[in-house]
């Protein structure tokens, strides 16, 4: 089961052509339900807006060694391993689901598209890549989610957002089902079709779309901090410092001259006052 293509199977039933031409669908459906989105929420608008606004307020120049520095350190922490997550649960169901879902999606377009390979390790990485999926993503779902973890909302609250996360779920969840009923054109084929059709042809409704813009904005924030602009905010005084004393007055009125550290408060405690 684990070391046998399951869509090589299928191709009894269904001509591998009719696979392949639905894999290249679903691929127009994201490209398109990304552009759109672009255009509806204006994003792209607003990035390159943002970004010749921010450099009016630079102070110097970002060379192109630290420009590659900088593009190298958001795919390594950002990108590769999620390293804006500094809640580690978070940061790990988001690894399980992000690489679970590339290696499942990765593969089943390899085994479809090559149905003759007689590789084992395809079928067991898709396996594998499914379960890390699901995984990942029920733990985000019953335990992680914010409105559940720190609001005390009910996990079965369904709003328009959670499409992309619920339609994931369902994918993982019915081709892993399929695969061990022995697959076959079955019930829970049609269910792992129909759930991936949502997800990818409900890019438009979803929050797929955002994950292109991530790395993007995470790369100008990094310059705009190099250069000095900081997004015209103040810098991080230090509040003991006599000549911040002399140009803020109210800190020592209020807090003393030697006022405390309170450091980023946001992570004092964890939010569970529902």
């Amino acid at each position: 089961m684990f070391a046998s293509n399951p869509f090589a199977e299928l191709s009894a039933s269904i001509p591998t052509v009719y696979m392949q031409g639905y894999i290249v669908v679903m691929i127009l459906l994201v490209m398109g339900g990304t552009i759109l989105d672009m255009l509806h929420k204006k994003s792209a608008q607003y990035f390159f807006e943002n970004a010749k606004k921010a450099q009016k307020s630079a102070k110097r120049s970002v060379t192109g060694g630290e420009k590659v520095a900088i593009a190298t350190s958001v795919l390594v922490k950002e990108v590769l391993t999620s390293g804006e997550f500094d809640n580690p649960r978070r940061r790990l169901s988001h690894l399980l689901t992000m690489w679970g879902t590339i290696i499942f999606i990765v593969t089943t377009a390899i085994m479809i598209f090559s149905p003759s390979s007689t590789s084992t390790l395809l079928p067991q990485l898709w396996h594998i890549g499914a379960l890390m999926l699901a995984v990942g993503g029920y733990w985000f779902w019953f335990a992680i989610r914010v409105d559940v973890a720190a609001e005390g909302l009910s996990w079965f609250r369904l709003e328009r957002a959670d499409l992309f996360i619920l339609s994931l779920l369902a994918t993982s969840t019915f081709a892993l089902i399929w695969s061990f009923t022995g697959g076959g054109v079955t019930v829970f084929f049609a269910l792992f079709v129909l759930s991936s059709t949502v997800l990818f042809g409900g890019v438009y409704w979803s929050k797929f779309a955002h994950m292109f813009f991530k790395p993007a904005a995470a790369y100008q924030k990094k310059i705009i901090m190099a250069d000095g602009g900081r997004e015209n905010l103040p810098p991080d005084y230090d509040l003991t410092d006599p000549e911040v004393q002399r140009k803020f007055p109210d800190v020592p009125m209020y807090m003393g001259k030697n006022p405390p550290n309170m450091g980023l408060c946001i992570k004092a405690e964890r939010a569970d006052h529902y």
